[in-house]
């Protein structure tokens, strides 16, 4: 069993002068999760290469026991800094795709055309994709087979509005999770804030926020052994 993970290339949290990336909980939780279970792993990202870390996810206090052993695996660290360029993986090549949060998706990723196509494939070839927190960012403009929103009437969750607020970035961000997911007609649900949530609906697995990152890891093992 081969997945795909496609992290952000993006580094800029907006106009604040503050920098993002992927979350490191949200890559390292499901990485270690899958691995440990002999799935392969392969890495990619919009530009290639490294991706940008998120500097609040390497904080004292959003530390886990999965960020502790990214930080003394060099191995990995040395994969993660040649990340494949999108635009050159094919969907044939693997069994599921799963996008790792942190704001960054919320630029790129949303409004990527490769990112886009590739999910649009992996779908259409009854592979499952997984997302959680801020890369459902990623599910803005996928479209099914019909030309609606794959979201629509589908359950699913994301970074919920108050969780937004108390991080204080809802000013900051060019949109809401919680409310793309609504507006393109997703069966939006969520349990309290930073709790972990993780919902299946078919192909389509999608967590809350970094402490559901496993839970989706779950989910989509479960589905790649079916």
């Amino acid at each position: 069993m081969n997945v795909l993970f496609v992290l952000t290339s993006h580094a800029e949290l907006g106009d604040s002068g503050k920098k993002t990336g992927f979350w490191i909980e949200e890559f390292a939780s499901p990485y270690y999760y899958l691995t440990d279970r002999g799935v392969e792993v392969t890495l990619a990202s919009p530009a290639g290469g490294q991706p940008p870390i998120d500097p609040t996810s390497d904080q004292p206090e959003n530390q886990t026991e999965s960020t502790i052993r990214f930080k003394g695996d060099e191995a990995l660290q040395e994969k993660l800094s040649r990340t494949l360029p999108l635009a050159d993986v094919s969907a044939d090549d693997y069994d599921a795709v799963f996008y790792p949060g942190g704001h960054g998706p919320l630029w790129d990723l949303a409004e990527s055309e490769d990112s886009r196509l590739l999910i649009q494939t992996f779908y259409g070839m009854q592979k499952p994709v997984g997302f959680v927190c801020h890369a459902p960012a990623a599910l803005k403009n996928v479209k099914d087979d019909k030309g609606e929103a794959l979201v629509k009437g589908k359950k699913v969750t994301g970074f919920s509005n108050t969780e937004e607020e108390l991080v204080q970035l809802k000013e900051v961000v060019p949109f809401l999770v919680e409310d793309m997911l609504k507006e393109n007609g997703g069966n939006y649900s969520k349990a309290g804030d930073f709790e972990p949530y993780a919902l299946e609906d078919g192909l389509l697995i999608t967590g809350q926020n970094p402490a559901s990152s496993e839970k989706v890891a779950e989910l989509l093992l479960a589905q790649l052994k079916k």
